[in-house]
């Protein structure tokens, strides 16, 4: 029997997927407790809208990624900190003042998505790179600066 399913089952699929069942399984446990409904020509309609409208959906997504690599890459962005005489810093540059810096520039970049392998604690630059979206990465100029004052 083909039912489509109302919610994640463990072992049988996600939300809305179609899937084959025996018929004593899917009476007695799927659709008794609300867990799934019949595979009607109508709700296979609704199903395969909504799938395609999810891709659509992915797909803008995954261009906007590309738009923004793409803006990203080379891009140089200056943080100006203060340091010691010999260009020690107090402390050090974490994703959280990069972003804020991208974000300064006209780009929204989650600090999660920022790739340090270790925290800058010193003056000049460094390039570092940005997930903007599954396996897509842009490389960007990270520029230390003294802080005037």
């Amino acid at each position: 029997m083909q039912v489509i399913l109302t919610q994640d089952v463990s072992g049988q699929g996600k939300k809305g997927d179609v899937i084959n069942v025996s018929e004593g399984y899917a009476n007695n446990f799927l659709l008794k407790k609300g867990l799934a409904r019949p595979a009607d020509a109508k709700g296979l309609n609704e199903v395969a809208l909504k799938r395609a409208a999810e891709q659509r959906r992915k797909e803008a997504e995954r261009q906007e990624a590309e738009r923004m690599a793409e803006e990203l890459n080379g891009k140089t962005v200056t943080i100006k900190v203060k340091c010691g005489e010999k260009g020690k810093l107090f402390g050090s540059i974490t994703p959280k003042e990069i972003a804020q810096a991208l974000e300064d520039a006209g780009y929204a970049v989650d600090k999660r998505k920022i790739v340090l392998k270790q925290p800058i604690r010193q003056l000049g630059r460094e390039m570092i790179d940005v997930k903007v979206y599954a396996n897509l990465t842009a490389r960007i100029n990270v520029v230390v600066e003294k802080q005037e004052g």
